[in-house]
């Protein structure tokens, strides 16, 4: 067993965590983890603990997975990695097959990189780069989403803007427009008993109306110089698992075909299943010019991102030598064969354990248990997409007010929760659940019942 405490020491020393306030993570006794066994995890004092966040959103059959294990070792006994500059590889043109048969509509071509902001970047180069070979280098503008988050890099941060992220880097970023999305969290109301704010039909229908207008004035006064539309279907993860309503994906995508923008899908969070389908877009038969891959893409073993675009778009950057049109833009790790190797892998076992078909029925579960926190009058709202869930905290459900921030009631209810061996983690007030999409039944009833009642019976 390893000695956690001369670990712990060499990490406070040395390691710089990310999203991390630093001088709080040196002063706490910090959990090392060490192993990992199907949907625990297990750290260098040996207990065990649910991993309710997939350990961050990417694992999805399991730790310790045989049939992955078994593929980077066959991968590893050929070779670990080459390049694909000038040269290529099989397992990352058998991906490419498989990614364009299983992605939405004609998405037919794929650019590899490493993690999900840089499939986002890769997608701005795509569209501008689109709009420039032909023959429109105005249209060079995005529009997102309100609360949106596209990852940490300059790109990526331009369209997913977060004040408390990106303060002190707002002069780096380029500018973009940022349109609501349907929030009945953020509007003050009495929430009819039984009632979730985010189930009330009519305060959605008046939200999703309400921001799809304000989308289509945006592109009446800048689709001339608009690239792209730039948003996580389905549900925005990092805002506080919010969930769009019902047509609100298939609204924007209309209206971008309306205006001859493009759409770029980040499915970064929400693909491979997450949303109980395999691609959240999928919900509302919305295809997307562009899609964004990473984190679940190998089942959560290896870094890897996909971007995925049509054949007309990649059509543009294609001409002579001479004409310099092609996309200047590369990885060292482009296509790693140990990566493509793990992701093959984790596609089939989507296959042969019918996993969707698995997911829609946790969520079921899902909904039954949570059903509990009705009750308490702490709870705002609880929402869920498939297995992405979120459950906001405030003062009271009739005043819809949320707690100080320095009042950190969902990191201390998150860490009450360790003791009773479960990993979850915050966002601001709300309790985000991502329980890994091949988890059985037993244990998802398990990690739900200790949610509750830590909840339930927390000192308010």
């Amino acid at each position: 067993m390893a000695d956690s405490s001369r670990l712990l020491q060499l990490d406070c020393d040395h390691v710089w965590h990310p999203f991390t306030q630093m001088k709080h993570w040196r002063c706490a006794d910090q959990l090392i983890i060490e192993r990992g066994d199907g949907f625990y995890l297990i750290d260098t004092n040996g207990h065990r603990y649910i991993d309710g966040v997939s350990s961050l959103w990417c694992n999805v059959h399991g730790h310790n997975v045989p049939q992955i294990n078994q593929a980077i070792r066959d991968q590893l006994d050929r070779i670990a990695h080459t390049t694909l500059l000038g040269l290529a590889s099989p397992p990352s043109i058998e991906l490419a097959g498989r990614l364009c048969h299983i992605t939405p509509g004609s998405l037919n071509k794929v650019f590899y990189s490493d993690a999900g902001s840089t499939a986002v970047e890769i997608s701005l180069k795509m569209a501008v780069g689109y709009w420039y070979h032909s023959g429109e280098p105005k249209k060079n503008r995005f529009i997102a989403l309100q609360g949106a988050y596209h990852g940490d890099t300059v790109g990526a941060m331009s369209v997913g803007y977060s004040d408390l992220f990106h303060r002190p880097f707002e002069s780096m970023a380029f500018t973009s427009t940022f349109v609501p999305v349907p929030n009945p969290c953020l509007v003050v109301h009495e929430t009819p008993a039984g009632v979730w704010p985010s189930e009330q039909e009519a305060l959605n229908q008046s939200l999703l109306d309400q921001c799809l207008n304000e989308l289509a004035a945006a592109l009446k006064r800048q689709a001339h110089q608009t690239a792209a539309i730039i948003v996580e279907p389905v549900m925005q993860g990092a805002a506080g698992m919010v969930c769009q309503p019902s047509g609100f994906i298939q609204g924007v995508a209309q209206l971008a075909r309306e205006h001859d923008v493009l759409l770029i899908a980040d499915e970064v969070a929400t693909g491979f299943g997450r949303t109980g389908s395999m691609f959240a877009c999928q919900h509302e038969e919305v295809e997307p010019d562009i899609i964004c891959l990473a984190k679940g893409l190998t089942g959560g073993y290896l870094p890897l991102a996909a971007t995925v675009c049509s054949d007309e778009i990649e059509q543009t950057f294609c001409g002579e030598i001479d004409d310099c049109r092609a996309l200047y833009h590369g990885h060292t790790y482009t296509g790693n064969a140990l990566a493509c190797a793990a992701a093959l892998a984790s596609l089939d076992l989507f296959e042969q354990n019918d996993l969707i078909n698995h997911i829609n029925q946790s969520a079921v579960i899902v909904s039954d248990r949570l059903a509990a926190l009705h009750d308490c009058p702490h709870v705002l709202d609880v929402r869920h997409r498939g297995l992405m869930i979120g459950i906001e905290l405030g003062r009271h459900q009739n005043t819809a007010k949320p707690f100080e921030p320095a009042g950190q009631a969902a990191s201390q209810i998150c860490l009450a929760m360790r003791p009773k061996g479960l990993i979850v983690r915050p966002l601001g007030n709300v309790i985000v659940l991502m329980p890994i999409p091949a988890m059985d039944h037993t244990t998802l009833g398990h990690m739900l019942d200790i949610v509750v009642d830590t909840i339930i019976n927390y000192p308010w």
